[in-house]
Protein backbone atom coordinates (compact mmCIF):
# COMPACT_ATOMS: atom_id res chain seq x y z
CA UNK A 1 0.00 0.00 0.00
CA UNK A 2 1.32 3.45 -1.17
CA UNK A 3 2.46 6.27 1.22
CA UNK A 4 -0.08 8.13 -0.47
CA UNK A 5 -3.00 5.76 0.10
CA UNK A 6 -2.29 5.52 3.82
CA UNK A 7 -1.94 9.31 3.74
CA UNK A 8 -5.92 9.67 2.69
CA UNK A 9 -6.99 7.11 3.81
CA UNK A 10 -9.83 8.09 6.60
CA UNK A 11 -8.95 5.54 9.02
CA UNK A 12 -5.63 5.42 8.61
CA UNK A 13 -5.26 9.04 8.61
CA UNK A 14 -4.26 9.78 11.81
CA UNK A 15 -1.88 6.63 12.23
CA UNK A 16 0.24 8.55 8.84
CA UNK A 17 0.02 12.15 10.67
CA UNK A 18 1.23 11.43 13.56
CA UNK A 19 4.51 9.53 11.82
CA UNK A 20 4.89 12.42 9.41
CA UNK A 21 4.70 14.96 12.83
CA UNK A 22 7.68 12.60 14.32
CA UNK A 23 9.66 13.07 10.76
CA UNK A 24 9.20 16.79 10.16
CA UNK A 25 8.68 20.26 11.63
CA UNK A 26 4.92 20.78 12.65
CA UNK A 27 5.16 23.82 10.00
CA UNK A 28 6.08 21.79 7.03
CA UNK A 29 2.74 19.51 7.58
CA UNK A 30 -0.25 22.39 9.19
CA UNK A 31 -1.81 25.12 8.04
CA UNK A 32 -4.30 23.51 5.23
CA UNK A 33 -8.11 23.05 5.26
CA UNK A 34 -10.30 20.09 5.03
CA UNK A 35 -13.38 21.79 3.53
CA UNK A 36 -14.23 24.92 1.51
CA UNK A 37 -16.88 27.52 2.06
CA UNK A 38 -20.14 26.13 0.95
CA UNK A 39 -21.16 27.20 -2.87
CA UNK A 40 -25.26 28.04 -3.39
CA UNK A 41 -26.34 24.91 -5.19
CA UNK A 42 -29.58 25.06 -6.94
CA UNK A 43 -32.47 22.48 -5.40
CA UNK A 44 -33.27 19.24 -7.17
CA UNK A 45 -37.07 18.80 -8.11
CA UNK A 46 -39.60 17.20 -5.63
CA UNK A 47 -38.99 19.77 -2.81
CA UNK A 48 -37.02 19.12 0.35
CA UNK A 49 -36.55 15.72 1.67
CA UNK A 50 -39.43 15.25 4.44
CA UNK A 51 -39.14 14.33 7.90
CA UNK A 52 -40.15 10.57 7.09
CA UNK A 53 -37.47 10.16 4.45
CA UNK A 54 -35.03 11.44 6.66
CA UNK A 55 -35.55 8.68 9.80
CA UNK A 56 -35.36 5.90 6.79
CA UNK A 57 -32.67 7.70 5.38
CA UNK A 58 -30.76 7.87 9.03
CA UNK A 59 -31.58 4.29 9.93
CA UNK A 60 -29.94 3.01 6.42
CA UNK A 61 -27.06 5.12 6.92
CA UNK A 62 -27.00 3.41 10.49
CA UNK A 63 -27.76 -0.24 9.40
CA UNK A 64 -26.35 -1.25 5.96
CA UNK A 65 -22.61 -1.59 4.96
CA UNK A 66 -21.79 0.49 2.13
CA UNK A 67 -18.04 -0.88 1.77
CA UNK A 68 -17.26 0.65 -1.66
CA UNK A 69 -17.84 3.42 -0.39
CA UNK A 70 -15.67 3.15 2.66
CA UNK A 71 -13.06 2.05 0.07
CA UNK A 72 -12.88 5.46 -0.97
CA UNK A 73 -9.36 7.39 0.35
CA UNK A 74 -8.75 10.59 -1.61
CA UNK A 75 -10.52 13.24 -2.15
CA UNK A 76 -9.17 15.52 -5.28
CA UNK A 77 -10.70 19.02 -6.98
CA UNK A 78 -9.92 19.83 -10.07
CA UNK A 79 -12.09 21.08 -13.57
CA UNK A 80 -12.96 19.49 -16.80
CA UNK A 81 -14.69 20.43 -19.85
CA UNK A 82 -16.38 18.96 -22.51
CA UNK A 83 -14.17 16.90 -24.76
CA UNK A 84 -15.71 18.65 -27.73
CA UNK A 85 -16.11 22.16 -26.46
CA UNK A 86 -13.13 23.86 -24.59
CA UNK A 87 -15.91 26.92 -23.67
CA UNK A 88 -18.14 24.08 -21.18
CA UNK A 89 -15.76 23.65 -17.76
CA UNK A 90 -16.76 22.31 -15.24
CA UNK A 91 -15.46 22.22 -11.44
CA UNK A 92 -15.15 18.39 -10.74
CA UNK A 93 -15.20 17.19 -6.73
CA UNK A 94 -13.35 13.85 -6.97
CA UNK A 95 -13.51 11.03 -4.72
CA UNK A 96 -11.54 8.11 -5.51
CA UNK A 97 -10.71 4.20 -4.32
CA UNK A 98 -7.29 2.72 -4.84
CA UNK A 99 -8.00 -0.55 -6.90
CA UNK A 100 -4.70 -1.51 -7.56
CA UNK A 101 -1.16 0.40 -7.35
CA UNK A 102 -1.90 1.62 -11.14
CA UNK A 103 -5.69 1.98 -11.15
CA UNK A 104 -8.16 4.65 -9.35
CA UNK A 105 -11.82 4.80 -9.59
CA UNK A 106 -13.59 7.59 -8.91
CA UNK A 107 -17.21 9.33 -8.36
CA UNK A 108 -17.92 12.94 -9.16
CA UNK A 109 -19.67 14.72 -7.70
CA UNK A 110 -19.91 19.33 -8.23
CA UNK A 111 -19.36 20.18 -4.95
CA UNK A 112 -18.10 18.67 -1.28
CA UNK A 113 -21.46 19.07 0.15
CA UNK A 114 -23.68 16.77 1.55
CA UNK A 115 -26.69 18.17 -1.13
CA UNK A 116 -24.18 18.00 -4.28
CA UNK A 117 -25.53 16.40 -7.41
CA UNK A 118 -23.42 13.01 -8.83
CA UNK A 119 -22.14 14.40 -11.81
CA UNK A 120 -19.87 11.34 -13.44
CA UNK A 121 -16.70 9.21 -12.97
CA UNK A 122 -13.52 9.14 -13.55
CA UNK A 123 -11.45 5.97 -14.38
CA UNK A 124 -7.15 6.77 -13.63
CA UNK A 125 -4.48 4.49 -14.99
CA UNK A 126 -0.84 4.56 -14.72
CA UNK A 127 1.66 5.79 -17.61
CA UNK A 128 2.77 1.64 -18.08
CA UNK A 129 -1.07 0.74 -18.18
CA UNK A 130 -2.16 3.34 -20.70
CA UNK A 131 0.57 2.23 -23.02
CA UNK A 132 -1.01 -1.24 -23.55
CA UNK A 133 -4.61 0.43 -24.64
CA UNK A 134 -5.60 0.02 -28.20
CA UNK A 135 -4.85 4.18 -29.97
CA UNK A 136 -8.82 3.83 -30.77
CA UNK A 137 -9.07 3.57 -26.41
CA UNK A 138 -6.66 5.95 -25.91
CA UNK A 139 -8.41 8.95 -27.78
CA UNK A 140 -11.07 8.68 -25.18
CA UNK A 141 -8.12 9.46 -22.05
CA UNK A 142 -6.64 12.34 -20.96
CA UNK A 143 -3.40 13.30 -18.88
CA UNK A 144 -2.57 14.98 -15.87
CA UNK A 145 0.78 16.28 -15.78
CA UNK A 146 -0.77 20.11 -16.36
CA UNK A 147 -3.58 19.34 -13.82
CA UNK A 148 -0.86 18.66 -11.63
CA UNK A 149 2.29 21.14 -11.99
CA UNK A 150 -0.12 24.12 -13.30
CA UNK A 151 -1.48 23.63 -9.23
CA UNK A 152 -5.17 23.52 -10.70
CA UNK A 153 -5.60 20.03 -9.07
CA UNK A 154 -5.85 20.06 -5.08
CA UNK A 155 -6.29 17.33 -2.36
CA UNK A 156 -8.23 19.77 -0.06
CA UNK A 157 -6.94 19.05 3.80
CA UNK A 158 -3.77 16.63 2.71
CA UNK A 159 -0.64 18.83 4.60
CA UNK A 160 1.82 19.95 1.79
CA UNK A 161 4.48 17.08 2.23
CA UNK A 162 1.56 14.55 1.59
CA UNK A 163 0.01 16.28 -1.04
CA UNK A 164 3.13 17.01 -2.67
CA UNK A 165 3.67 13.29 -2.70
CA UNK A 166 0.46 12.22 -3.85
CA UNK A 167 0.72 14.79 -7.18
CA UNK A 168 4.20 13.49 -7.16
CA UNK A 169 2.02 9.81 -8.43
CA UNK A 170 -0.32 11.38 -10.01
CA UNK A 171 1.19 13.61 -12.77
CA UNK A 172 2.32 10.49 -15.34
CA UNK A 173 -1.17 8.94 -14.94
CA UNK A 174 -4.28 9.38 -17.18
CA UNK A 175 -7.76 9.65 -16.59
CA UNK A 176 -11.01 8.67 -18.81
CA UNK A 177 -13.66 10.50 -17.74
CA UNK A 178 -17.68 10.51 -18.32
CA UNK A 179 -20.08 13.16 -17.08
CA UNK A 180 -23.54 12.19 -16.43
CA UNK A 181 -25.33 14.79 -15.87
CA UNK A 182 -24.48 18.15 -17.67
CA UNK A 183 -24.91 20.40 -14.62
CA UNK A 184 -23.65 23.50 -16.34
CA UNK A 185 -26.86 23.36 -18.85
CA UNK A 186 -29.33 21.48 -16.22
CA UNK A 187 -29.66 21.96 -12.75
CA UNK A 188 -32.45 20.28 -12.63
CA UNK A 189 -32.23 16.53 -13.76
CA UNK A 190 -29.46 14.46 -15.46
CA UNK A 191 -31.12 15.14 -19.02
CA UNK A 192 -29.05 13.54 -21.87
CA UNK A 193 -26.46 11.19 -22.08
CA UNK A 194 -23.52 10.91 -20.96
CA UNK A 195 -20.46 13.25 -22.01
CA UNK A 196 -17.01 12.41 -22.44
CA UNK A 197 -14.57 15.37 -20.53
CA UNK A 198 -10.92 15.56 -21.01
CA UNK A 199 -8.43 17.89 -18.45
CA UNK A 200 -6.69 21.47 -19.51
CA UNK A 201 -2.62 20.89 -21.01
CA UNK A 202 -1.56 24.56 -20.81
CA UNK A 203 -1.68 28.31 -18.91
CA UNK A 204 -4.87 30.17 -20.33
CA UNK A 205 -7.17 27.39 -20.85
CA UNK A 206 -9.25 27.32 -17.92
CA UNK A 207 -11.48 30.11 -16.66
CA UNK A 208 -9.69 32.71 -14.05
CA UNK A 209 -12.48 33.44 -12.40
CA UNK A 210 -13.72 29.89 -11.69
CA UNK A 211 -10.20 29.27 -10.96
CA UNK A 212 -10.45 32.27 -8.27
CA UNK A 213 -13.65 31.40 -6.86
CA UNK A 214 -12.11 27.93 -6.11
CA UNK A 215 -9.11 28.95 -4.54
CA UNK A 216 -11.42 30.97 -2.47
CA UNK A 217 -13.64 28.92 -1.08
CA UNK A 218 -10.96 26.59 -0.24
CA UNK A 219 -8.75 29.43 0.85
CA UNK A 220 -5.96 28.34 -1.12
CA UNK A 221 -3.65 29.37 -3.80
CA UNK A 222 -3.08 27.82 -7.17
CA UNK A 223 0.03 29.68 -8.22
CA UNK A 224 0.74 28.72 -4.68
CA UNK A 225 0.60 25.09 -5.29
CA UNK A 226 2.50 25.33 -8.68
CA UNK A 227 5.16 26.77 -6.61
CA UNK A 228 5.23 23.55 -4.41
CA UNK A 229 5.27 21.21 -7.34
CA UNK A 230 8.36 22.96 -9.36
CA UNK A 231 10.51 20.08 -8.17
CA UNK A 232 8.03 17.05 -9.79
CA UNK A 233 9.31 16.45 -13.22
CA UNK A 234 6.93 16.75 -16.14
CA UNK A 235 6.52 13.82 -18.31
CA UNK A 236 6.87 13.13 -21.96
CA UNK A 237 2.95 12.55 -22.87
CA UNK A 238 1.98 9.08 -24.06
CA UNK A 239 0.96 9.65 -28.05
CA UNK A 240 -2.97 9.23 -28.36
CA UNK A 241 -4.00 11.04 -25.22
CA UNK A 242 -5.26 14.36 -25.36
CA UNK A 243 -6.78 13.34 -28.72
CA UNK A 244 -9.06 16.86 -28.38
CA UNK A 245 -5.71 18.95 -29.29
CA UNK A 246 -5.71 17.76 -32.63
CA UNK A 247 -9.09 19.66 -33.45
CA UNK A 248 -11.74 16.41 -33.36
CA UNK A 249 -12.51 14.21 -30.93
CA UNK A 250 -14.99 11.47 -29.78
CA UNK A 251 -17.99 12.23 -28.13
CA UNK A 252 -21.32 10.40 -27.75
CA UNK A 253 -24.46 10.57 -29.60
CA UNK A 254 -27.83 8.99 -29.23
CA UNK A 255 -29.23 6.70 -31.92
CA UNK A 256 -31.61 4.31 -32.23
CA UNK A 257 -30.66 0.68 -31.90
CA UNK A 258 -32.65 -2.57 -33.04
CA UNK A 259 -33.29 -4.49 -29.57
CA UNK A 260 -32.15 -7.89 -29.72
CA UNK A 261 -33.35 -11.44 -27.72
CA UNK A 262 -36.87 -9.83 -27.18
CA UNK A 263 -37.66 -13.74 -26.91
CA UNK A 264 -35.74 -13.90 -23.54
Amino acid sequence: MSFLHNLTCRRCFSRALAATLVAAPLTAIAGRKAGAADKKLAPVPGGPTSLRSTVLDTAADTLQAKKPIDAMSAYLNGFHFYADDLGRQVEANHYCTHLGEGFHQCVIYEANQKNARLIGVEYIVSETIFKTLPEEEKKLWHSHHYEVKSGMLVAPGVPDMGEHAFMADLVTTYGKTWHTWQIDRDHDLPLGIPQLMMGFTRDGQVSQSSLDDRDRRFDISTLGEKKNRADIPTPQIVPGANAWQSGTTPQLQLVEMPVKNLTL
